[in-house]
């Protein structure tokens, strides 16, 4: 089974008070005590959110762990990916994420872990990365088009609710066929693939959605509210 989280944001990098969504992402491995590791390379490895990583995981029942490129914490790099359970990806510039992860080979050691059945995650850069191609802000001050890795098909927007310009930019990039249909995604909401299909979207908020975003037409798909019991 080939599981994909891609969120457009949340998460504790985004709602540190709002465990919600990490707690989905923890379940989802299946197993008692998850080996989840955090990649923050589209932040440049920021040691604050490495921290902030770990002060949530920490207190969840899992194995928390993270991967520098900056600072790799072993030589082989495969071995270390494919021991874990979770790969949860962190947002910053998607762009230099890709280039960076290329370099290593970490975008083949990724298809491996999928193949293996660990859960991939990720917010932001970290949900684009997954797609074949997404709108980012990776190139500077305005949003434009990307490609990606091609784990899943189609493109990507994070952040739909939560940034001005990412709606209307999104949907012209669409209209426009510059960038193929895809799934758009508020801030709090995640969208959980199996197999390259999408199983479940959650949220941690009740008005957070995702979209499936076509030529003229944006479609509100069904969202659980994970706060729901």
């Amino acid at each position: 089974m080939k599981q994909i989280i891609a969120m457009g944001g949340g998460g504790f990098l985004m709602e540190p008070e709002n465990p919600l969504l990490d707690r989905y992402i923890l379940k989802q491995a299946g197993k008692e005590k998850p080996k989840i590791c955090y990649v923050g390379t589209a932040s440049g490895d920021a040691e604050s959110l490495i921290q902030n990583f770990y002060k949530f995981f920490n207190e969840e029942y899992c194995e928390p762990s993270h991967l520098s490129l900056f600072k790799p914490p072993v030589r082989d790099l495969e071995s270390y990916v494919l021991e874990k359970d979770i790969i949860y990806v962190g947002g910053g510039n998607t762009k230099n994420l890709l280039v960076l992860w290329r370099e290593w080979g970490l975008d083949e050691i990724f298809r491996k872990a999928l193949d293996q059945g660990i859960v991939l995650a990720g917010i932001s850069a970290g949900s684009i990365c997954w797609f074949e191609e997404g709108v980012t802000d990776s190139y500077g001050d305005k949003l434009e088009p990307l490609k990606a890795l091609g784990f899943l098909s189609g493109s990507n927007c994070p952040h739909y609710d939560g940034e001005a310009e990412r709606r209307p930019t999104y949907r012209k990039l669409v209209d426009d066929a510059i960038l193929q249909p895809g799934i758009a995604a508020d801030d709090g909401a995640a969208i959980h693939y199996i197999d390259g299909t999408i199983k479940k979207i959650v949220s941690s908020r009740p008005d957070a959605k995702a979209y499936f975003v076509s030529p003229g037409n944006e479609e509100e798909l069904v969202t659980h509210y994970l706060g729901n019991k």
